[in-house]
């Protein structure tokens, strides 16, 4: 074999080494930085199904049962219900584009009929930001009712 072509061969033996070597490396901290990055960008909350309850009118109002129970937040699944019913007949996307809220464009929405500042103020650790979220949004509910009226259990008309 001529000295050149055992140069060339030497060198293209090299190289593929240091790639595959160089290519191991990437590949064994792939994972480090992806679980760094996806579990600071994707924090748990509580939903109905995670907590193990239905994914249902039912379900939302035991699933913040049990979040407001860690809290301290008072209320009842009576108390939840009734106003539930009667701010927006169960609907988690019910939306009011009518009222005053509404005109000074921050409508209320969501089961209790929260605007969103209320929403931002009274939010619940654990629970999501989206104020359509029924476990959420009952729970940031509740927690408003309780410090204004001591529970949702006191309130019986729009608050």
């Amino acid at each position: 074999m001529p000295a050149a072509a055992h140069r060339r061969t030497r060198t293209a033996r090299l190289a593929r080494k240091l790639a595959v070597a160089g290519t191991g490396v990437a590949v064994l901290a792939l994972p480090l930085i992806g679980a760094t990055g996806a579990s600071a960008a994707t924090p748990t909350v509580a939903t109905a199904s995670s907590l193990g309850y239905a994914n249902n009118l039912d379900g939302w109002i035991r699933a913040s049962l049990h979040v407001m129970a860690q809290h301290g937040i008072p209320g009842t699944y009576n108390g939840i219900y009734r106003n539930v019913i009667r701010e927006s007949s169960g609907n988690p996307y019910a939306i009011n584009l009518w009222d005053s809220n509404a005109a000074a464009g921050i409508p209320s929405k969501g089961l209790l009929q929260v605007i969103d500042p209320t929403f931002r103020a009274y939010h619940v650790d654990g629970t999501s930001w989206d104020s359509y979220d029924p476990v959420a949004n009952i729970t940031a509910a509740c927690n408003y009712a309780a410090a204004r009226y001591g529970s949702i259990d006191n309130v019986f008309s729009a608050y």
